[in-house]
C-alpha cells in the first residue's frame, strides 16, 4: 500500500461538504492550546520546528522524505517514523494522544465510539486544513478490510481540540506538527502515507495479558504487519484477500488480491520469510514465560468514562469541547481468571462490561472466544451476514465532510521509487508521471544491509 512516491501535481481546492452525524463532525470550535508557538501566522504553512529539523538531520533523514504514523491506543501514544537515506525509517517524534474514545478493538459499526484499528492509506485529499477541529487528517476509515467486512463510520480522524467521538485527537500543537510532517512528506513526492493504528504494542508480554479478549484473533492477524515492521524498518506492503489483511506477500504472475475473494497463491521474498520465522521463534518464547504470569489473569480494559475520571482535573480552566481521556493502563486492572464469570467481557464490580451508557464501546457485533496456547489461536474472521461474497467490495473512498484537498508544490527532490508500493488507492488523487522510473530494488535490499 505505501509510499510510492512521484512529482505532485497541485489539485485544486475543495470546500468542507455536509456534516454527517457519529462521526468527529466540525461542530465545535477549536479549543485552543496555550502551549501553541507564538509565531503561527499560517497555520496550514507552519514550517516544523528547528530542534525537529536538527535532528533529522542527525538520523540522516531529508526534510520532506516519506513518514509512516504508527498509533498504540493502549499506551496512547501516535509515533511519526521518517525514511532515512538508506531507506529504512527511524521514529523521529512521539505524541502522547489528548483523546481517544471507546476502548480497545476495531471500530465495527457507525456510532459505536470505537477508533479504528488496522492499515490505512492516507493522500493529500486526507488532509483538511479548514477543519473547526483546528487541523484534521482524515485516516481513510473505512479501509478495503473494513468495507468488505461489513464496518460501517464516516469522519474518522486525527485532529486538534483534544475532544474525540471515535477519533484520535490531539492538543492543537500536536496536530500544528503532525500535519506539518504529512504535508512536507507529500510535497516531496510521497503519494501514500501508511497509518497503522494498534491497541497496543503487540510485544509477548501485552498479547498475553489480552489473551482472553474477543478481538484477540483480529489482532494476531494486526501483528503480522507490526511484526514485519518491527523486523524490516520499513511499512509493511498491505494487500486484503478472503476478507484478512496479508503483508509484503505478492500474487502469482496472473492472479490479484480480491478482498471478498480467497487469497490467490501467493509468495514472500525467502529473505523475509527466514526472517519472519526467527522473529516468531523468538516470540513464541517470550509468549510461553509470559503465559505463566497471565494463564489465570484476565485484562479488565476500562471504559472511556473510567479514563476520563483519571485525567477530570485536567478539564479545569478549559473551554467544555476540551475533554482529554486518561491512560488505559493506569484505569485498567488485572483480575483473577477464578473471580470473573466472563473472561471476554470482565466486569468490575458488577459494573458495566463492554457497551452500556458508561461511555465505553458498544459490545462489538462478533464475539469471537480465542483459547491461546503458547501463542497461537485460529484466525477467525468477523462474521458479516450482510455481506455478498459475489460482489467483490469496492475501495472505500474518503468521506467529503472531512475533506479538503489543498495545493502542494512540490519543493523538494522527489525520492527514488518505493519498491513495497501496491499501486494507488482508490482515494488516489490526481499525479504528474515522474520524469524518470527508477529501478526498484529488491524489497529485501532495503532491511538486510
Amino acid at each position: 500500500m505505501l509510499i510510492a512516491r512521484k512529482s505532485v501535481l497541485s489539485v485544486l481546492p475543495v470546500f468542507v461538504a455536509a456534516l454527517m452525524l457519529w462521526g468527529c463532525n466540525d461542530t465545535l470550535d477549536s479549543v485552543v492550546d496555550k502551549k501553541l508557538p507564538d509565531n503561527v501566522k499560517n497555520k496550514v504553512e507552519q514550517p516544523l520546528p528547528d530542534s525537529i529539523l536538527t535532528q533529522m538531520a542527525a538520523l540522516n533523514m531529508d526534510r520532506n522524505s516519506p513518514i509512516a504514523i504508527r498509533i498504540f491506543k493502549e499506551e496512547g501514544v501516535l509515533e511519526i517514523w521518517k525514511e532515512k537515506r538508506d531507506g529504512k525509517f527511524a521514529k523521529i517524534a512521539d505524541y502522547q494522544i489528548c483523546a481517544w474514545s471507546g476502548r480497545l478493538g476495531p471500530k465495527e459499526k457507525e456510532g459505536d465510539r470505537q477508533a479504528p484499528e488496522g492499515f490505512y492509506e492516507l493522500t493529500p485529499a486526507n488532509l483538511n486544513p479548514y477543519s473547526k477541529y483546528y487541523l484534521a487528517i482524515n485516516t481513510g476509515f473505512p479501509n478495503r478490510y473494513d468495507s468488505v467486512n461489513g464496518f460501517t463510520g464516516t469522519n474518522l480522524m486525527i485532529h486538534g481540540a483534544c475532544s474525540s467521538s471515535g477519533c484520535y485527537s490531539m492538543t492543537d500543537a500536536q496536530i500544528l506538527e503532525i500535519y506539518a510532517f504529512a504535508r512536507d512528506a507529500f510535497r516531496g513526492g510521497q503519494q501514500t502515507v501508511q497509518l497503522e493504528a494498534f491497541p497496543f504494542r503487540m510485544t509477548a508480554e501485552n498479547m498475553a495479558r489480552h489473551h482472553f479478549s474477543p478481538h484477540y484473533p483480529f489482532w494476531q492477524m494486526l501483528k503480522a504487519g507490526y511484526d514485519q515492521f518491527e523486523i524490516t524498518q520499513r511499512p509493511p506492503e498491505v494487500a486484503v484477500c478472503s476478507r484478512r489483511y496479508v503483508f509484503n506477500e505478492k500474487a502469482a504472475p496472473g492472479h490479484g488480491f480480491n478482498p471478498n475473494a480467497a487469497c490467490p497463491p501467493m509468495s514472500m521474498s525467502p529473505q523475509l520469510t527466514a526472517a519472519v520465522a526467527a522473529y516468531n521463534s523468538a516470540y513464541e518464547r517470550d509468549y510461553a514465560k509470559a503465559m505463566k504470569t497471565y494463564a489465570k489473569k484476565v485484562w479488565y480494559d476500562p471504559t472511556e468514562a473510567e479514563r476520563k475520571a483519571l485525567v477530570a482535573d485536567l478539564r479545569k480552566g478549559h473551554d467544555p469541547a476540551f475533554a482529554p481521556t486518561g491512560s488505559a493502563l493506569k484505569a485498567g486492572k488485572l483480575l483473577d481468571l477464578a473471580d470473573v464469570a466472563d473472561p471476554a467481557h470482565p466486569t468490575l464490580h458488577g459494573g458495566a462490561g463492554h457497551g452500556g451508557a458508561d461511555g465505553g464501546a458498544a459490545a462489538p457485533q462478533t464475539m469471537i472466544a480465542s483459547v491461546a496456547t503458547g501463542g497461537k489461536t485460529s484466525r477467525i474472521g468477523p462474521t458479516n451476514p450482510g455481506v455478498d461474497p459475489s460482489n467483490p467490495a469496492s475501495p472505500a473512498g474518503v468521506d467529503p465532510s472531512e475533506t479538503a484537498m489543498m495545493s502542494l508544490p512540490a519543493t523538494g527532490p522527489v525520492p527514488p521509487a518505493n519498491p513495497n508500493s501496491i499501486g494507488a488507492p482508490s482515494t488516489m488523487t490526481a499525479f504528474d508521471a515522474p520524469p524518470q522510473q527508477v529501478a526498484a530494488k529488491p524489497f529485501w535490499k532495503f532491511w538486510s544491509r
